[in-house]
């Protein structure tokens, strides 16, 4: 084989090895996507005991993300009275930590599923605001929260998360309610 001909072989393996790692790349991305929430994939970022963090592609540094959704299970709980409980704990514990509180509300039990709870709130840090709205229910007989956070950095935001919140809050609200492929327990084991 001349130097020539070995050279275009060579060429030819190197850009059919970068095209097959591209598409393989591109496959397991979507295929390591934890679960779609709004439309966007989120992949699994960190975990620690009963708490699990999502992000978007492109928002790996857990420092510095703008959407996030956060899976906390709360094994204990295992009936709805408990779960009223600890939404309520976990409002009050929002509140400590200087939230506002835009919305609470509950869905009442039905015979064919148990009550659920949803929290909205609003907290102001010096380099960035943060909105979340957290919805409480049960799964597969224990508790869990699904909490979407949106953040937005910088200083003297405050025009920005309430523009922010006038164009998605409702919408938000609406789909982490209706969310009914949200990530398994199994998922989070």
């Amino acid at each position: 084989m001349s130097t020539r001909t070995f050279s275009i072989f060579v060429s030819l393996a190197i850009a059919c090895s970068l095209l097959y790692g591209g598409v393989t790349s591109a496959v397991s991305s979507s295929e390591e996507s934890a679960f779609i929430f709004r439309g966007v994939s989120y992949f699994h970022r960190w975990s620690k005991d009963d708490q699990h963090e999502f992000t978007p592609e492109g928002q790996e540094d857990l420092d510095k993300w703008s959407d996030m959704i956060t899976v906390n299970a709360y094994p204990k709980v295992d009936e709805g009275e408990g779960l009223a409980t600890t939404a309520n704990a976990v409002l009050e514990n929002y509140k400590s930590h200087g939230a506002r509180v835009l919305k609470t509300s509950s869905i009442p039990r039905k015979a064919e599923r148990p009550a659920e709870h949803f929290i909205a709130v609003l907290f102001t840090q010096p380099s960035f605001i943060e909105v979340a709205f957290a919805r409480f229910k049960l799964v597969d007989g224990k508790g869990y929260s699904f909490v979407y956070s949106h953040r937005i950095y910088g200083e003297q935001i405050g025009d920005q998360a309430s523009a922010w919140l006038s164009a998605n809050g409702e919408e938000v609200e609406k789909a982490l309610l209706e969310w009914s492929f949200m990530p398994s327990p199994g998922l989070l084991r």
